[in-house]
């Protein structure tokens, strides 16, 4: 699964993290302010924060631009030096674009947040008429708006192709991996939809959990400090009344319960959707049999096959009732929370309009993230579920002991659908 788009993948990944690890603490020691060397230094502390999409080729994100290049460039030039490998171009290089990209969506985000205070104080200003609003103020607010959009918008697209050729560059690899040791992975149930389905999606499901999972990180970097500036605002919290850095306290507990909510009544999908696979894979291969075979298909055997499905289906059905009442009801639980959260400081008068939506927008942002998991979760279990049906194809491979069930499967000892 990586190793046919990676170089030694554990090794790889490993000092992938280290790099990045010393790449973000120099960045946060001095690398921040090492831009000033060459003419791009950070803003002064007090000065005015750049509204607009001209935020996005001030001298501090320019460095950082140049900054993160040379650090990618640096651990492509070791990697190709220490352990050349046919795809590094694609699994490296197309990994850091896609990890810029995230960076770049997220700094769009914060840039709208801090659109929302001017533009909402002004929304206030007018509906209250507490000062003069001209139709050209309201409309170039709105323009600045328009600009961001279009640059988020021109970059979701963009990163959606590339994203599209490299997990198919995955798929492919991995296709041309294990056909290279068909002889042995032919005697697997299901080879040809391991190979075929299975490989597709194991590589697009894997590229939207890393990059989810990589979002909501950089998310939290980007406005958990945006966030601990404004629980000064907040005079109080409901029950507990007032304590320090409220709201992102508020948001790592919320999101806790959740993770731990749905992880427990969750908690016995992943093999249910796995063996899901197994007896449609069975069923399928009966039925292609059937084509060319008159003997094979025969109804007694359809029909077992299929009952085989019906009650694995009606399996999930069930735990999947439970799972999404959990989820559901936490979800829904989760729009209001906000709102009660900042309930004494809206009553106390203590925040503007524009402060409102500013803190709702940053504390929805890093609660989301912190709720990874709980996004996330079904898209774990299948990822799971196919990550099982992989790992027999490498244990066959490397001559290492299958599991259980497709050793049995092997042995003739057992329907592959029981």
């Amino acid at each position: 699964m990586f190793v046919s788009f990676f170089p030694k993948p554990k090794l790889f990944f490993a000092s992938a993290l280290a790099w990045t690890a010393v790449a973000v603490l120099l960045w946060y020691g001095a690398g921040e302010a090492l831009g000033a060397a060459v003419g791009l230094p950070p803003l002064p502390p007090d000065a005015e924060p750049v509204i607009g999409i001209s935020v996005f080729w001030t001298a501090p994100y320019l460095w950082f631009y140049v900054y993160f290049a040379a650090f990618t460039l640096a651990f492509y030039l070791f990697w190709r030096l220490y352990a050349p490998h046919p795809w590094l171009n694609w699994s490296l290089l197309g990994s850091a674009f896609i990890l810029f990209t995230i960076y770049f969506q997220v700094q769009i985000d914060v840039a709208v947040n801090a659109w929302y205070n001017p533009f909402y104080d002004l929304l206030q200003a007018a509906l209250t008429k507490t000062r003069p609003v001209t139709l050209a103020e309201f409309f170039g607010e709105q323009w600045t708006f328009a600009g961001l959009a279009l640059v988020g918008i021109t970059t979701a697209v963009l990163v959606a192709f590339f994203v599209s050729h490299y997990v198919f560059r995955w798929r492919t690899a991995m296709n041309d991996y294990y056909m290279s040791h068909w002889p042995k992975l032919r005697l697997i149930e299901g080879a040809s939809q391991r190979v075929q389905e299975d490989t597709m999606r194991f590589a697009t499901t894997t590229e939207d959990l890393g990059t989810s999972f990589v979002q909501s990180v950089m998310t939290l970097i980007a406005f958990l400090p945006v966030l601990l500036a404004l629980s000064v605002h907040v005079t109080e919290l409901p029950l507990v009344g007032k304590i320090p850095y409220s709201l992102v306290l508020a948001s790592l507990l919320w999101a806790a319960f959740g993770t731990v909510l749905l992880a427990l009544v969750g908690i016995k999908l992943p093999g249910l959707e796995f063996k899901n696979q197994r007896v449609e894979a069975a069923y399928r291969k009966e039925l292609v049999y059937g084509e060319d075979d008159p003997r094979r298909a025969q109804p007694p055997t359809v029909r077992g096959l299929f009952a085989n499905v019906r009650r694995n289906y009606f399996r999930l059905y069930f735990h999947y009732a439970y799972f999404n009442v959990a989820r559901y009801g936490y979800l829904q639980a989760d729009v209001i929370f906000p709102t009660l959260l900042l309930g004494p400081t809206i009553v106390a008068g203590a925040i503007t309009f524009g402060l409102w939506r500013q803190i709702t927008n940053a504390f929805e942002q890093v609660r989301t993230s912190f709720q990874y998991l709980i996004n996330s979760w079904t898209t774990v279990v299948e990822l799971m579920s196919i990550y099982k049906r992989l790992r027999a194809f490498e244990a066959q491979i490397f001559d290492e002991p299958l599991p259980e069930i497709d050793q049995r499967w092997l042995a003739g000892r057992e329907s592959p659908a029981e």
